[in-house]
């Protein structure tokens, strides 16, 4: 399951680094102002996003078929494609994005199934709150430093 999970949080941002690249060169300045406030848009999302139903998506994955654990690996990293877009809109290096993004995927992923059921409900969802914060500071940063400078 790390190993699925990990490899969808690698290649989603492929996707997305490709995707805000090309646009990157044809919006040309406008690219950090762009990625900045597509990391409060996704903080921002991520804080006010409606989680019923989530815990779910993991619960009872061996007996999936195949198409069901590709929905489940889509689903739980399309926050990865936004996060690639923002990437490629600020030309930063795809191969250290992903090797980054991967790494941790593989160690969180192996942290939530081992400490998930043991933490409960409330440490995921703090946590989740806890990203959020944090992208929202990182875009809110992005576009006062371009602001600024």
């Amino acid at each position: 399951m790390s190993l699925l999970l990990s490899g969808f949080e690698m290649a989603m941002p492929v996707v997305g680094l490709l995707a805000g690249r090309g646009l990157g060169a044809a919006i040309g300045d406008l690219a950090p102002y762009i990625a900045g406030v597509a990391l409060l848009g996704l903080g921002g999302y991520m804080l006010l996003a409606d989680e019923s139903g989530e815990g779910e998506k993991v619960a009872g994955f061996s007996t999936r078929s195949g198409l069901a654990l590709f929905a489940l690996g889509l689903s739980i990293s399309v926050d990865e494609l936004a996060m690639g877009f923002t990437i490629g809109l600020l030309g930063l290096s795809i191969v250290a994005a992903v090797i980054l993004i991967g790494v941790q995927a593989f160690v969180v992923a192996q942290l939530g199934l081992r400490l998930g059921a043991r933490i409960g409900e409330a440490a995921r969802e703090w946590a989740e709150r806890l990203a959020a914060v944090a992208l929202l500071g990182l875009g809110a940063l992005i576009l006062v430093e371009r602001i600024a400078g």
